[in-house]
């Protein structure tokens, strides 16, 4: 047998191996990595829609947290797993599009370490403010902020996170200037909020619906075009002084490079009908978060875009790692 024709016959080999794989996917729980904390927004949606997709598969979806260096750990350890369908990652935009942007060594390039999956929600973000912060409206602080530029701070899960962007596009938008106070997570952030500690920031508005039943923050907008049916009294940030302002975080999940694409295929049917299922989909909503659902195509494209526009307001606004 020549040489070539033994490398045919062993990249065979390899094709059947790998099909065969793919068709009796999965055989063996599946972890689902979050690069973030515990009870975080991403956390949520990997738990309600992951209990879901192993039900349907017939294999044990669980999720593993793997917080640090503004989650560039968890995604590290996933551009290096085995690309097998049995480490897959739900991240949202800070780790996807923001982090990568602003650091050159983040140690994994989203587009090339990674194969898209399904974009999962959409997570809409509430500008809240310390119940004690001396403005009471966006106007207000717009106000405020003119009269006193840099005067008022806001708090943000770090440098680069969803957070932060959304307040560096409100100044732009609103023609203002804030002080940005970097905390070691959105946790730490809201903490800092309610305590008055610093007035003003934003968090996914799936964290304040608790902190608005004692009255522990005051909700001054959300970040959609359009008001949210769960908070119809809330208006948008456009609404409340700020026209055209959008912004909302997103998540989805990937798989390491090289899975197989019948795995990957599999993995997003079965995501697609979790994100369908009635008692998922009013958990989700319940929460604050919007149904998306893609094609892994569709994702792939849609990241693209992500990483161009977010990377021109990073670059815009002068953001730096620190």
């Amino acid at each position: 047998m020549n040489t070539v024709l033994r490398l045919f016959v062993v990249a065979f080999g390899l094709l059947a191996s790998m099909l065969a794989q793919a068709q009796t996917y999965p055989e063996r729980p599946v972890k689902l990595l979050v690069p973030l904390a515990a009870a975080s927004a991403v956390d949520i949606v990997a738990r309600v829609v992951g209990d879901k997709m192993g039900t349907i598969l017939g294999q044990r979806f669980y999720v593993e947290d793997q917080p640090g260096a503004a989650g560039m750990i968890g995604m590290r350890a996933v551009a290096h797993s085995a690309p097998d369908g049995y480490t897959i990652v739900v991240a949202n935009d800070s780790v996807l599009t923001m982090i990568p942007n602003v650091k050159s060594d983040a140690g994994y390039d989203p587009q090339k370490d990674f194969v898209p999956v399904a974009r999962l929600v959409s997570i809409p973000l509430g500008l809240i403010a310390s119940p004690g912060f001396q403005a009471k409206n966006v106007k207000e602080i717009i106000a405020l902020a003119k009269e006193k530029p840099g005067v008022i701070n806001y708090a943000s899960g770090g440098i680069g996170s969803p957070q932060h962007i959304a307040m560096e596009l409100l100044m732009r938008s609103a023609g203002i200037k804030l002080t940005h106070i970097a905390y070691r997570g959105i946790t730490a952030a809201v903490a800092g909020i309610i305590a008055g500690d610093v007035p003003l920031g934003f968090t996914a508005t799936s964290a304040i619906f608790p902190l608005l039943k004692d009255n522990r923050v005051r909700l001054l907008g959300v970040s959609t075009a359009h008001r949210m049916e769960q908070l119809p009294e809330v208006p948008t940030l456009s609404e409340a002084g700020i026209p055209g302002y959008s912004f909302v975080a997103w998540c989805a999940m990937f798989a390491p490079a090289n899975t197989p694409p019948e795995v990957v295929k599999k993995l997003n049917a079965a995501a697609l009908q979790a994100l369908k299922d009635p008692d998922v989909k009013k958990r989700l909503v319940d929460l604050g978060f919007q149904i998306e659902g893609s094609t892994p195509e569709e994702l792939g494209t849609y990241l693209r875009q992500e990483y161009q526009r977010t990377g021109d307001l990073i670059r815009a606004a002068n953001i730096k790692a620190q």
